[in-house]
C-alpha cells in the first residue's frame, strides 16, 4: 500500500491509541491503567508488608512501626521531593515516573535480599514514594483535566483502583496461605512490576516543567500556609478532622475483635466489617462524590463529607450489635470516598494553576504529621477513656471542624467563582 502512495497505517497495540488523543483524553487513558497498578501496590502498604513482617520475619515493634509509617514519611518529605524536581527542571510526569522507578527498585532489592533490615528499609522507601508522588499527580490533573470534569475523571480511576486492590488482595492472600508465606519474594516482584508499569504510564501523561519557586530552602513551599490566609484556615480545618478520623481508624479492628467491647466475632466477620463493607461503599459512591466535586460549592461539599464521616464514626463506636457496626462501616466508607476525592483535588480549587504541586506538597506534609501521630494518640486515649467516648470525641472533632470555616464560606465562594470564571477556557 505504501508503494502505491498510500500512507502506512500505524501498527495498533493495546496502548497505541492513547498517544493520539488530546491532553485530557491521553491523561485519563493512562491514569486508568495506572490506577490498576496502584491498586496492586496499595495492598502492599495496607496488608502484605506487615503480614510478611509478622509471619515470616517475626519483626519487632520498631520494624512494624516503621513499615506502617512508610507512606507518612513520604508525605512529610513531599515538599523536599518537589523542590528537587523543580531544581532539576523536570516535568511533573517525569518526576513522578522517576519516583515510581525508585519504588520498583526498592521492591526488587527486597525480593533479592530477603533479610529483615533490607525488608524494613525497602518497605519504608517504597511506600514513601507514594506520598512523594501525590503533589506531582495533582499537578498533572491540574494541567490536563478541565475544571468542570476534574472530580468526575479522577473518581472513575479511583473505582478501578479500589476494585483491583480488592481482587488482588484476595488472589495474593490465597497464594500466600497454607504455609506458603515463604514465597513472598514473588509477591514483592509483582509489586516492583506494578511500580515499573506506573512509571511508564506517567511518562505518557503530558505536563509542563515544574516552575521553580523563589528561595533555596527545600521546604520553602510551606510558606504558602503563612501567606495564603484561606489556605491556612483550610489546612487547620483539615488537621482537626484528620486527627479525629485517623486516631480511630486503627481502632476499628480493635473494637470489633476484642471481646471486652462486647463483640466476639470470627476473623472473617471482622474482616468483612472493617474492610469489605467500607470498600464496597467506597466503590459504589466514588463516582457520585466526583460529580458533586465538579458541580457544587467546595465548602458545601466539605460540610456534607464531614457530617457523613462524623456520623459513620459515632454510629460504629456506639453500636452494640453487628448490624450497627455494618451501618457505621457503610456510612464511613461512603464518606471516605468523598474524602479521598477532596483530599487529592481540593488544592486545584485554591492554588494558582502553576502552583498546584506546591500547595499539594504543603497539604501532604501536614497529612504526614497527623498520619504518624494520630494512631499513637488513639491507642493512648483508649487506655484512659471508654471506646464509645473516644468515638464521640472523634466524631465531634470531624463535625466541629466545619464551624472553623463558617466565617470564610462567603469569601471562599467568591474566590472560587472568580477562579472558575478564569478557568472557563480550560473546560
Amino acid at each position: 500500500m505504501a508503494a502505491l502512495g498510500y500512507p502506512r497505517k500505524p501498527r495498533q497495540g493495546p496502548f497505541s491509541h492513547g498517544l493520539h488523543m488530546n491532553a485530557k483524553q491521553q491523561t485519563f487513558f493512562w491514569e486508568r491503567w495506572r490506577a490498576a497498578s496502584t491498586g496492586v501496590i496499595e495492598t502492599a502498604g495496607f496488608t502484605f508488608l506487615l503480614l510478611i513482617a509478622v509471619r515470616w520475619f517475626e519483626a519487632g515493634a520498631l520494624a512494624k512501626s516503621l513499615i506502617a509509617g512508610g507512606a507518612s514519611v513520604g508525605l512529610l518529605l513531599s515538599p523536599w521531593i518537589l523542590h528537587l524536581a523543580q531544581q532539576a527542571g523536570l516535568t511533573a510526569s517525569r518526576a513522578a515516573s522517576r519516583l515510581a522507578w525508585f519504588g520498583a527498585a526498592s521492591f526488587s532489592v527486597m525480593a533479592l535480599i530477603p533479610s529483615l533490615p533490607v525488608f524494613t528499609i525497602g518497605s519504608v522507601a517504597a511506600l514513601a514514594t507514594l506520598g512523594g508522588i501525590a503533589p506531582l499527580a495533582t499537578q498533572i490533573y491540574q494541567e490536563n483535566y478541565p475544571t468542570r470534569e476534574r472530580g468526575t475523571l479522577f473518581s472513575r480511576t479511583v473505582v478501578i483502583r479500589i476494585a483491583v486492590a480488592a481482587l488482588f488482595a484476595e488472589i495474593a492472600g490465597r497464594a500466600l496461605s497454607d504455609g506458603r508465606i515463604g514465597q513472598f519474594p514473588l509477591l514483592l516482584t509483582v509489586f516492583a512490576s506494578a511500580f515499573a508499569f506506573a512509571a511508564l504510564c506517567f511518562t505518557r501523561c503530558p505536563s509542563s516543567p515544574l516552575k521553580a519557586d523563589e528561595g533555596t530552602h527545600p521546604f520553602r513551599s510551606l510558606r504558602y500556609a503563612r501567606s495564603d490566609a484561606l489556605f491556612r484556615r483550610l489546612l487547620i480545618c483539615w488537621m482537626i478532622f484528620g486527627v479525629g478520623n485517623l486516631m480511630t481508624l486503627p481502632l476499628r479492628v480493635e473494637y470489633a475483635a476484642n471481646p471486652k467491647y462486647g463483640f466476639d466475632l470470627p476473623v472473617s466477620v471482622v474482616a468483612m466489617v472493617t474492610a469489605v463493607v467500607p470498600n464496597c461503599a467506597r466503590l459504589a459512591s466514588s463516582w457520585i462524590w466526583g460529580r458533586l466535586f465538579d458541580r457544587i460549592n467546595f465548602f458545601t461539599l466539605r460540610a456534607l463529607v464531614n457530617t457523613a464521616l462524623a456520623a459513620g464514626i459515632v454510629i460504629y463506636f456506639s453500636s452494640s450489635s453487628l448490624s450497627g457496626l455494618i451501618i457505621g462501616a457503610t456510612t464511613f466508607g461512603a464518606a471516605a470516598a468523598g474524602g479521598e476525592v477532596m483530599w487529592s483535588l481540593w488544592v486545584t480549587k485554591f492554588a494558582p494553576p502553576e502552583r498546584a504541586a506546591d500547595y499539594m506538597s504543603v497539604h501532604t506534609f501536614f497529612t504526614g504529621i497527623r498520619g504518624l501521630l494520630s494512631p499513637f494518640l488513639g491507642f493512648f486515649l483508649i487506655g484512659i477513656l471508654p471506646m464509645q467516648t473516644l468515638g464521640w470525641i472523634s466524631g465531634g472533632l470531624v463535625f466541629g471542624s466545619i464551624f472553623l470555616l463558617a466565617g470564610k464560606i462567603r469569601e471562599g465562594e467568591r474566590s472560587l467563582e472568580l477562579r472558575d470564571r478564569a478557568a472557563v477556557s480550560d473546560g
